[in-house]
């Protein structure tokens, strides 16, 4: 009986916490993990993505075929992601793994270029609709989601929180490993 009383009261309290006056926010409601997540090896179909980037260019996966490819889902408010773009820019820089942020908000074209001049990176940039999600991909939980696509096509590691550089090579190391037998 004290069990279904305090099932009651939990729910109550949580009722009492909803409120359907509350305005919608203006941009998606997305949780950041304080802590990433241990990298995870993934084991699904080849995804696609073709989008187009902030510079007018177009990013499509396919092209991308035979090296590794960091995919980012971060956001300009997201603080573990404006920490992680730096690595990011120097992981793109070194020239062995491409690299292609995905924005995952609502942010007009030139307000997304005017970020950039302010904290500029090294490797494409691209907008994403909240609304329309990514059919390849899953929805992100949370900012930053950081996927490595194998040079297969496959994904190899999903991070759920920040990453480092460290972390991307040690997965590219585990890959081709098990990849050798």
């Amino acid at each position: 009986m004290t069990r279904i009383l305090v099932l009651a009261a939990a729910l109550l309290a949580g009722l009492a916490a909803c409120s359907r006056d509350e305005p919608a926010p203006e941009q998606p409601v997305v949780q950041v993990e304080a802590k990433p997540s241990q990298p995870q090896p993934v084991q699904a179909v080849q995804p696609r993505l073709q989008v187009t980037t902030v510079d007018g260019a177009t990013f499509d996966l396919a092209r991308h075929r035979g090296r590794f490819v960091v995919v980012n889902f971060w956001a300009t408010w997201c603080g573990p992601c404006l920490k992680e773009m730096p690595e990011l820019s120097k992981l793109a820089e070194r020239g062995d793994v491409d690299v292609i942020g995905l924005a995952y908000e609502e942010i007009e074209p030139d307000a997304m270029r005017a970020f950039l001049k302010t904290r500029p990176v090294s490797y494409p940039i691209a907008i994403l609709d909240t609304y329309k999600p990514l059919p390849d991909f899953e929805t992100p939980r949370g900012l930053p989601m950081t996927l490595l696509i194998a040079p297969d096509g496959r994904v190899a590691m999903k991070v759920a929180g920040a990453v480092t550089v460290a972390a991307i090579d040690e997965a590219i190391a585990r890959h081709a490993s098990d990849a050798q037998g």
